[in-house]
Order: C-alpha cells, then sequence, then structure tokens
C-alpha cells in the first residue's frame, strides 16, 4: 500500500525553492529513494518499511541536493564566469589559453578551485560568488595558470603573480579557511 504525508516547512526554514515537503511511501520500492520538486513543494519518494529517522535524513539529503543543483544552474547561467575568465585571459596571458569549460560547482568544500588538465575544465567553488571580484579573479588566474603549470612550482607562482592582487587575495582566502588550490 502506498501513502503521502504532506509536511510544511516553518516560514523561518523555506530556503530557495521549496516550501513544502510531501513524502511518497512505496511498498514496490525497497531500497532507492528519489526527490523532485513541482510548484514549491519537495516530493520525497521512499521505501515502504524506512525508519523515520531515516527519512528525515533522506528528506533533508534531498533537500540540499535540489537546492545545490538550482544554486549551480543560476550561477552559472549568466555566463559571467566564462566571460570573466576571457577577460583574465587576455589580460594576463595574452589569450593564449583555451579550457572546455568552467563553471561554478557546489560540492567544493576544502578548496575555491580546480583544474583538470587532461580535459581543460575549471571548476570554481560557489562559494566566491559571494566573494569580492578580486579574489575570485585571483582563482581564476590561478587555475588558468594550471593550464600552462600543473603543479604549484617556482614557474607556476610567477604566471600567477601577474595578477597584482594576488598576495591580497591569497591572505584573504586563508583566513577564510580553505585550502586556495
Amino acid at each position: 500500500m502506498d501513502s503521502q504525508l504532506q509536511l510544511a516547512l516553518p516560514t523561518g526554514d523555506t530556503v530557495g525553492l521549496i516550501k513544502s515537503i510531501e513524502v511518497r511511501r512505496s511498498a514496490r520500492r525497497r531500497r532507492t529513494v528519489a526527490a523532485k520538486v513541482e510548484e514549491e513543494t519537495l516530493i520525497v519518494y521512499l521505501p515502504q518499511r524506512m525508519s523515520k529517522a531515516e527519512e528525515a535524513q533522506w528528506i533533508e539529503k534531498m533537500r540540499r541536493r535540489l537546492e545545490d543543483r538550482d544554486r549551480r544552474e543560476k550561477l552559472n547561467s549568466s555566463g559571467d564566469l566564462g566571460r570573466r575568465a576571457k577577460d583574465l585571459n587576455e589580460r594576463y596571458f595574452g589569450g593564449k589559453l583555451k579550457w572546455s569549460s568552467i563553471e561554478y560547482v557546489t560540492n567544493q568544500n576544502s578548496r575555491y578551485g580546480s583544474c583538470t588538465i587532461t580535459d581543460a575544465t575549471i571548476r570554481i567553488s560557489d562559494v566566491l560568488a559571494t566573494m569580492p571580484g578580486w579574489v575570485r579573479d585571483y582563482v581564476i588566474v590561478h587555475e588558468l595558470a594550471h593550464l600552462i603549470v600543473p603543479d604549484h612550482s617556482t614557474r607556476f607562482w610567477k604566471l600567477v603573480g601577474a595578477y597584482p592582487l594576488t598576495e591580497r587575495a591569497r591572505g584573504f582566502l586563508i583566513a577564510k579557511g580553505m585550502d586556495e588550490s
């Protein structure tokens, strides 16, 4: 037998696009959990036998996952990050660098940026979206420099040092407490 439960979130806890939660339990669903948002309602599909404690954990996990996805899509939809990288490439690297993508991500919790050299993808932590532009520019220059030098050698730091606010931005990021790599 399938069951449904509608929960309203307290107004102070309403975050982003979700205003209420609906839990749909199914006897046919054995192990999988799924979720979607319909008209500001988070609908979570759970196995019938799942405990209330597990239900609460899954609701929170799915809420965070969907809100992170929405935040990432909104941050990347403007194309601002790509345009800024292009400008910084022109200014500090003579426009020579090529990358396949640069985008904000919501799953970088221990560093501000990363660059995969093999496919030339650059990921920037979404926490930088709320930091001063000169700090974000430093991280972009840092990751662009990895397209030339994959390590943190003297040659790498010479490239990054062309950005005039490098030391100031590094200090700012160190004070924030995440790894700047």
